[in-house]
């Protein structure tokens, strides 16, 4: 295991390693233990009683964070006809159709997020090797898949984020920048677990909220008690 730096060890100098926080702690000690020279951010690892390897399992989605994530978003639209300027007066970075399959194909990728017409799913099929493997593929599953382009859109130039769970039954996300503050941190871990809690699979037995964790991106992390986590989502219903 790689050494860690004197900038960390000083960070977790007094850290008690077995301690469960509440939510609120958590996130403000992540924050007072940030020492990086930049806006790092707020991750969040969420571990689910799921089995992945059970399609009826599978967590997946996204969810529209109440703050944003401090990160912007360069969106690409596959869309024909009127949807190419809807899509454009939404505030999409980029929108059209058989143009950008072949400047992709052509090894052009800068854009972060993307959004298709059903329409036009068989047309991004093509580029499907290269935009599947980099977590590009519009999918309908998260919402960009969609007729409706200007509201996803608007998602996610506003803070949407999509995750899934991975092989150990753990949810990752970012859910902010430090400078937003604590709470504004606080309330966007909170959708992200409520949005979790909403996706319990009806197959999963068992504790299903099992363990949650904060930390910034350089700093340590710090363990939440589910219960607290929980409690803090009903209090924000």
């Amino acid at each position: 295991m790689a050494k860690r730096g004197k900038k960390y060890q000083a960070a977790v100098a007094d850290l008690d390693r077995t301690r469960l926080y509440s939510l609120r702690e958590a996130v403000e000690e992540a924050v007072a233990r940030k020492y990086a020279n930049f806006d790092e951010s707020l991750d969040v690892a969420v571990r689910l009683g799921v089995d992945p390897r059970h399609a009826d399992q599978m967590v997946r989605s996204s969810v529209v964070l109440p703050h944003g994530t401090g990160k912007t978003e360069r969106v690409l639209v596959f869309a024909k006809g009127e949807k190419v300027q809807e899509a454009l007066d939404a505030g999409a970075d980029y929108a059209g159709g058989d143009e950008y399959v072949e400047k992709i194909q052509g090894g052009w990728l800068e854009f972060d997020r993307t959004i298709a017409t059903p329409d036009m799913m068989g047309t991004v099929g093509k580029i499907g090797r290269i935009l599947g493997p980099r977590n590009l593929m519009p999918n309908a599953k998260l919402g960009t898949v969609t007729f409706d382009v200007a509201r996803v859109v608007g998602e996610i130039k506003g803070g949407k984020v999509d995750f899934k769970v991975d092989k150990a039954g753990i949810v990752h996300a970012m859910v902010g920048k430090v400078s937003f503050g604590v709470d504004k941190l606080v309330d966007n871990v909170v959708a992200l677990i409520d949005r979790l809690i909403q996706l319990k699979p009806a197959s999963a037995k068992g504790v299903y909220l099992r363990g949650v964790a904060v930390s910034t991106t350089m700093g340590p992390g710090f363990k939440v008690d589910p219960v607290d986590a929980r409690n803090m989502v009903k209090q924000a219903g």
